[in-house]
C-alpha cells in the first residue's frame, strides 16, 4: 500500500535525504519518495504503519501528518485484517453455543458455553494440530512451562483436543472445567508476560498455520475460557 503525508519542517535537499533514510530504515517500509517543494513524503509499505512510528523515526524539528479520519480508517482496517482469522472462528463458534442455548423454550446458558467451550478447543486445537512442530516451537517462545519443557507444547495441543471432545460429551463436567481453569491460567501468565513486556512475537493460539501477533486479544481469549470455566464450576458445585 501506497500512502502520502505531508510534512513539514524541510528546508533543503538534506532534509529531503534525512527524511527519506529515516523512513526507510523501518520495518515493511519498501519505498519513500520525499519532496520539500510540496512538503510531502509518499510512502509504500507491506502493511500500515502507524503514524506515530513514523513520527518517531524523524527528527523533532519534522512533523508528518496524516487527515486524522484517513490514519483512523487505516489502523482499524489494519486491525481487523491481522485478526480476521480469530474475529470469524469466536463469531462462528459464538453463533453456534447462542442457538444451542436458546433452541427450547427455555435459555440454557450452560449448554449453551459446553458448546462454546468444545468449539473454542476443538477448532483451536485443529489449527495446532496441522504444524504441531510449528506451534510447540512458537509456544516455546512465551509459554512458562513451555520454556523449560519443550514437550508441554505438543502436550498441550493434546489437552486443547481432549478438553472439546470433553465439552461436547459432557464427560465429567467439573475435572473438564477444573482443568481447563489451571491450563489456562498457566497459559495466560506467559501471554501477559509478552504483552506487557512488549515482546513482538507471534501467537500460537491459532498454531503457526496464521501469523497472529502476541495481543491484548490473546489475553482476552484466555481470560474468557478461564472466567467461563470458573463460572461452570461454580454452577456445578
Amino acid at each position: 500500500m501506497t500512502h502520502t503525508y505531508k510534512v513539514t519542517g524541510m528546508t533543503c535537499g538534506g532534509c529531503e535525504a534525512k527524511v527519506k533514510s529515516s523512513l526507510l530504515m523501518l520495518p515493511n517500509v519498501t519505498n519513500v519518495e520525499v519532496s520539500k517543494d510540496s512538503n510531502t513524503a509518499t510512502i509504500t509499505m507491506d502493511k500500515h504503519i502507524p503514524l506515530s512510528t513514523f513520527q518517531n523515526a524523524l527528527d523533532k524539528k519534522y512533523l508528518i501528518i496524516a487527515e486524522e479520519h484517513n490514519e483512523t480508517a487505516e489502523q482499524a482496517k489494519s486491525w481487523l485484517g491481522t485478526y480476521k482469522p480469530i474475529l470469524l472462528i469466536f463469531g462462528y463458534v459464538t453463533t453456534i453455543a447462542i442457538i444451542a442455548a436458546t433452541r427450547h423454550s427455555t435459555v440454557d446458558w450452560m449448554h449453551g458455553m459446553n458448546v462454546f467451550m468444545a468449539g473454542f478447543f476443538l477448532t483451536f486445537s485443529f489449527f495446532k494440530m496441522l504444524d504441531l512442530k510449528g506451534f510447540a516451537d512458537s509456544y516455546a517462545m512465551y509459554d512458562i512451562v513451555a520454556k523449560k519443557v519443550k514437550a508441554w507444547g505438543y502436550i498441550y495441543a493434546l489437552i486443547e483436543l481432549a478438553l472439546g471432545i470433553a465439552y461436547a460429551t459432557g464427560f465429567q463436567p467439573l475435572l473438564t472445567n477444573m482443568v481447563t481453569f489451571i491450563v489456562m491460567t498457566i497459559s495466560i501468565t506467559g501471554v501477559l508476560q509478552s504483552v506487557f513486556n512488549k515482546r513482538k512475537i507471534q501467537c500460537a493460539c491459532l498454531g503457526a498455520v496464521f501469523n497472529l501477533p502476541m495481543s491484548t486479544v490473546t489475553i482476552i481469549e484466555d481470560a474468557l475460557m478461564i472466567t467461563m470455566s470458573a463460572g461452570m464450576i461454580f454452577a456445578i458445585t
